[in-house]
């Protein structure tokens, strides 16, 4: 089971959505209460398992039920739960990350004790991801800010370079000229 944050509050917004009423409920139907619930424990966790689980229903159920048209708002909700789950979670790595894992000691085969080892590359996978303008040049493409940055530097380059050669010919074409008009200036032709 994961670490469980707390759940939304019954004032919260996130609550406060319009939840798919069955036409013809049944005793096992996921009721507005049920939905409500698994969309609260959704925000606290991040896992939809857990929260399907925490309701008694399955994944199946759940994502039957959100596909149903009159259901937008169901569906709209378990979204916003997620993410709000899901930044838990990131928060919760970059914790990790910065503050460490308990890490064993050992010498000799005996346990001397845990330091809390920092995550150096979960630190930079986060950063990567909630940074990417700054950290993100794994991904390198068109459209990419450091991309078009050295693209601009690169063509910036090649056009300096065409014209320093270009204005070489030039040079070379003048310097020619300049020897035949002397060539006939002194009438040596």
């Amino acid at each position: 089971m994961a670490y469980t944050g707390p759940t939304p509050d019954a004032d919260d917004p996130l609550l406060s959505f319009a939840p798919y009423l069955h036409p013809h409920p049944r005793s096992n139907s996921i009721t507005p209460e049920r939905q409500r619930r698994f969309i609260a424990t959704l925000a606290a966790t991040g896992i939809v398992t857990q929260a399907a689980r925490s309701i008694g229903k399955s994944m199946e159920a759940l994502y039957k039920l959100r596909s149903k048209p009159g259901a937008e708002g169901f569906a709209a909700a378990w979204d916003a739960a997620l993410e709000r789950g899901v930044q838990r979670l990131e928060d919760c790595a970059l914790e990790r990350a910065l503050k460490g894992t308990p890490t064993p000691i050992v010498s000799g085969g005996k346990l001397l004790g845990t330091w809390d080892k920092p995550d150096n590359a979960l630190l930079r996978f986060l950063l990567q991801h909630r940074l990417p303008q700054r950290y993100g040049v794994q991904n390198l493409a068109p459209g990419h800010p450091v991309y078009e940055s050295i693209r601009e530097e690169v063509l910036e380059e090649d056009r300096r370079k065409r014209e320093a050669n270009l204005q070489a010919v030039y040079d070379s074409i003048d310097r020619k000229l300049d020897r035949i008009r002397e060539r006939r200036g002194s009438g040596e032709d």
